[in-house]
């Protein structure tokens, strides 16, 4: 008797299930042309649920899946010490992977629909002092390849708080000396034109000399190394050997980014310039890399208005 082929019905499960979902979802994401970074943070939060559900014997299979489960992998993250920040990071990205589901017709609704973000305490992140730049830009100094190409990418994040695919993306006819502007693509693929000052064009236009007499020169790449383009994992790794060598720990491509903001609005930027030059639609991300040191600069201002002084 041949046997009744089994590949429909394991087939059916496997459409059900949370992972097998993801390469779909995946495609949707990338429709709706949402950044790189942004489709893997959903796709890391889909693959950790998965995980947990199995794990902790509960069900995987999208339709069975409930808000007690979803609750129970959220305390779980919050028991294993992940940050609030994170924890709220990965309900965002499962509500919109359930809110998914139930457009496409997969599930009835989402078992999050009444779920409400888990709070998240402000904790403002650190920014780099001035010190620690002199500190890290001293690191740099130099006349050779590396130096002045490590020394114009630093001085590039500091004065232009890009994003660290941004700043690797750059290609060499994106710098435009006459304005002083790097146009970068941001998230959303929206072009965006970054203004930096002239020490930084400095840096950039001494690398571009270097560069010039560079085995790899004719990548349209800006930034390269010795195998060609620089990439954003080169890119980060050359920032952290930066930082270890002038004694600074904790500093990434990303902290230039809060430092940036910081700066800015220290020295008075309206909220609205910054949103634009920094690529950002709405004021929630502005009030989050706002927070950095906001308490000096709520003192700097209370010393020029101290009501006594005036007296």
């Amino acid at each position: 008797m041949a046997q009744a082929p089994l590949s429909t019905a394991h087939s059916s499960v496997a459409v059900e299930d949370v992972s097998s979902n993801l390469a779909s979802f995946s495609r949707h994401l990338r429709a709706e042309n949402k950044a790189p970074s942004t489709i893997t943070t959903y796709a890391k939060a889909v693959v950790q649920l998965r995980d947990y559900l199995v794990s902790a014997g509960m069900p995987s299979r999208v339709a069975s899946i409930r808000r007690e489960h979803v609750e129970s992998f959220l305390i779980d993250l919050q028991e294993h010490g992940r940050r609030p920040a994170t924890i709220a990071q990965r309900f965002r990205s499962l509500q919109q992977f359930f809110k998914w589901l139930a457009s496409e017709g997969e599930i009835k609704i989402s078992p999050m629909a009444n779920m409400k973000p888990p709070h998240v305490p402000e904790e403002p992140p650190p920014v780099i002092t001035e010190d620690e730049m002199r500190r890290l830009l001293a690191a740099c100094a130099g006349p050779d390849f590396d130096q002045r190409r490590d020394t114009a990418i630093i001085r590039l994040f500091l004065d232009t708080g890009m994003r660290l695919a941004e700043l690797s993306g750059l290609r060499l006819d994106d710098v435009d000396f006459d304005a002083d502007t790097a146009i970068v693509m941001g998230k959303g693929r929206r072009p965006r034109a970054c203004p930096f000052g002239r020490k930084t064009a400095q840096a950039i236009d001494r690398y571009l000399r270097v560069r010039g007499r560079h085995p790899a020169n004719a990548e349209p790449w800006l930034w390269i190394g010795q195998r060609g383009r620089l990439t954003d994992t080169g890119v980060e790794q050359l920032v952290k050997r930066r930082a270890k060598e002038a004694g600074l720990t904790g500093v990434h491509p990303h902290l230039f980014r809060h430092t940036y903001a910081h700066e800015m609005l220290s020295a008075g930027m309206q909220e609205g310039d910054l949103m634009r030059l920094a690529g950002w639609k709405s004021r929630q991300m502005l009030s989050r890399y706002g927070a950095s040191a906001a308490d000096d600069r709520a003192r700097k201002a209370y010393q020029s208005m101290s009501p006594g002084d005036k007296l």
